[in-house]
């Protein structure tokens, strides 16, 4: 089971968060967003504690199994949930004092490659995009019934897509003669409407389109704004609240929250640049290479 649970994800700027939060033993850590649990099991041989959470019924499941010795002594409590209920579920684990809340806020390695639920342009599986079984909405369903200005909406909203109107166009157009069903078949339809017009060669045409959809699915934007006063205000004094994000609408509103809370003389922001992964790490893992880190500790 421990070679599976290692692929599950491989954890980003592992070392970095651990010197971030300068583990202290005994003390309760928050995982907002546990994936394959790497973070967790870093946190834990440094001797802390961790309310693991996570809203992939998947990721619960391994985590169950991976950590069923911590379980077992109260080091690890495992809830599943969206991070933007952080204090219902902390509390429903029976924790009041947190020293460190992370969360990791990009796509497990397990999401993209194995879920089969369309995160990737780069694989053929059927349009889905929700994180938890519980979302309503589908990529699909937005895709087929929302009209061009609301795709067009999207698209330039959460994946400050430039070519947003000619894609949303397309794929209009395109649903007219059949459905869309696939992550491949959408990725085409975008890769067709932007040739010869898309400017970065090095990004594939459909990875802002791809951002946007997911975002729209799970509220991705809105559950951040959500939890960022809620984590704060679960911190106890000292305690460092650590955030790791993919693109720039994240960081913003991260960046936003820690300065006006600097502001405020409530935080001391440990990193006044966000914190990059090495060039080893994204030799070794190349979902790293946007990856942000920024923390703040609470005064």
């Amino acid at each position: 089971m421990e070679d599976q649970t290692r692929t599950f994800h491989v954890p980003v700027l592992l070392n970095e968060v651990l010197a971030g939060f300068n583990v202290q033993k005994n003390a309760w850590y928050v995982d907002g967003t546990a994936g394959g649990g790497g973070h967790i099991q870093a946190i834990t041989h440094a001797g802390g504690r961790v309310v693991a959470i996570d809203q992939d019924s998947a990721a619960i499941a391994e985590l169950i199994e991976k950590f069923k010795t911590e379980i077992v002594s109260k080091r690890v409590v495992v809830r599943e949930g969206n991070f933007r209920d952080l204090k219902l579920l902390v509390k429903d684990a029976g924790v009041d004092t947190i020293r460190g809340i992370l969360l990791d806020l990009g796509l497990s390695t397990y999401q993209i490659k194995d879920s089969g639920r369309g995160f990737s342009f780069m694989r053929d599986e059927g349009l889905d995009m929700r994180m938890s079984s519980k979302t309503l909405l589908s990529a699909k369903e937005i895709i087929h019934r929302y009209s061009e200005s609301a795709l067009t909406e999207i698209f330039v909203k959460f994946g400050e897509e430039i070519l947003a109107v000619p894609i949303a166009r397309a794929i209009i157009e395109a649903r007219r003669r059949k459905p869309i069903t696939t992550s491949r078949e959408l990725a085409d339809i975008v890769k067709t409407a932007t040739k010869g017009k898309y400017f970065n060669p090095k990004i594939h045409a459909a990875t802002k389109v791809f951002q946007a959809l997911r975002i729209a699915v799970n509220n991705e934007l809105e559950s951040l704004s959500l939890v960022m006063p809620d984590a704060w205000e679960l911190l106890e004094s000292g305690g460092r609240f650590a955030v790791i994000n993919f693109h720039s609408l994240e960081d913003r509103i991260v960046k936003t929250f820690f300065r006006q809370m600097e502001k405020q003389n409530r935080a001391i922001i440990i990193s006044k640049k966000p914190i990059r992964a090495s060039e080893e790490e994204i030799y070794s893992n190349r979902l790293s290479h946007s990856a942000k880190l920024r923390i703040a500790e609470k005064i």
